[in-house]
């Protein structure tokens, strides 16, 4: 049962009054409901101002918020606020979850699934809007889930998309947001400073693009900002001390895998490479202000990047829980999480802890997905 913790005492949602005394006004006062249903003017909560009726809507336990985002549009559009995400994360209210895109035993579907701290399936999410899709981006932005581009085949026709769908943790739906300038997949994303950036990929024609485009949430809206210096795809970003990162792939100015790293610095709108990248990256994630990496050439080893001095550091992977060769990355409660893409009977997940004691850093752990692991990130709302 999901409860608030303050201090040494715990609140079940049993014992939690908001929730239930919201839903106890509206069945015994219909007049109260309509009046806030109908009257944009009117306050969030009558009788309160709107900072207190906020603080008290964000203290309601998370699974009651796709219901409460149906009584108003007031409710609704607070619901979706980076307001509320900050309000719970000042309470000490925000929760942790994975979220798992996953293929089925006969890789014929694919859905997102929902885990908390425990690895406990707590919900499937709705179908994502649009065709089928591969080689799409994914990030996460102010609690929410954004899946970007791809490619996509409808009616035997293959194309490349400039779709961008958001998915509400909070509201349990999906919503479109405003599409892309260039269609692309295969290209590199990543959130820097409350924006989202789409870098290189294949465009319409298959060609290689160099061009790079950022998302404001605020006026959703993509505007083309400064290319890279020569075509890349297939390539991943991140983001640390308030630059972009964009590594690995293909670039058409290298004979094979690029080593280059481009470096995007907002402030200054201006890109400069350093060279000692990772190639051939199977898998990566961010964890602290660390960069963790695994390259096809060396799956038995974790490649850690930290961005401080340009260094790397080589970790082996051991064989305990799992003898697999292929890992996709999860990130939960500060560990990493390596997911077998070998789907090995009585295989078990393997953690690392980078703030472990020496010797002690690499741990097994049930959480594990239904499926094959197609890409995972952590949401906190």
């Amino acid at each position: 049962m999901l409860g608030i913790v303050s201090g040494k005492k715990r609140f079940t949602e049993t014992n939690m009054t908001f929730s239930t005394l919201i839903t106890q006004n509206f069945k015994s006062n219909p007049r109260l409901a309509s009046q806030i249903t109908n009257d944009i003017d009117s306050p969030i909560l009558p009788g309160l101002p709107d900072d207190v009726a906020k603080y008290c809507l964000a203290l309601v336990p998370r699974s009651r918020f796709p219901t409460m985002g149906s009584v108003c549009k007031k409710w609704r559009s607070f619901l979706r606020s980076k307001e509320l995400i900050t309000i719970r994360k000042l309470a000490g209210l925000l929760e942790e979850w994975l979220y798992v895109l996953t293929m089925d035993s006969g890789a014929k579907e694919s859905h997102w699934e929902v885990m908390d701290c425990l690895g406990h399936k707590h919900q499937l999410l709705p179908p994502m809007p649009g065709p089928a899709k591969a080689e799409f981006g994914v990030v996460v932005l102010n609690g929410k889930l954004l899946v970007m581009a791809g490619y996509s085949v409808i009616d035997g026709t293959g194309s490349a998309s400039a779709d961008v769908y958001e998915y509400d943790s909070c509201l349990n739906s999906w919503r479109k947001l405003a599409s892309m300038n260039v269609a692309r997949y295969e290209f590199a994303c990543a959130e820097v400073n409350g924006k989202v950036y789409a870098v290189g990929g294949y465009g319409m024609d298959g060609d290689s693009l160099s061009s790079v485009e950022m998302y404001n949430p605020d006026t959703d809206k993509w505007i083309l900002i400064e290319s890279l210096c020569r075509p890349r795809w297939g390539c991943f970003a991140c983001g640390f001390g308030g630059k972009l990162y964009v590594m690995g792939g293909r670039s058409s100015f290298t004979i094979g895998n690029s080593k280059f790293v481009d470096v995007y610095n907002p402030e200054g709108r201006t890109w400069c490479e350093i060279k000692n990248g990772c190639v051939m990256v199977t898998a990566h994630a961010m964890l602290g202000k660390r960069l963790f990496c695994m390259e096809w050439k060396n799956q038995r080893k974790l490649a850690i990047f930290s961005p401080e001095d340009n260094s790397w550091k080589m970790v082996p992977v051991p064989l305990t829980g799992s003898s697999s060769i292929g890992f996709r990355f999860g990130i939960l409660d500060g560990k990493l999480l390596l997911f077998s893409q070998e789907m090995e009977p009585g295989y078990r997940t393997l953690l690392y802890d980078p703030d472990a004691s020496p010797g002690s850093e690499w741990q097994t752990s049930e959480i594990k997905p239904s499926g094959l692991c197609l890409c995972c990130v952590t949401i906190k709302a």
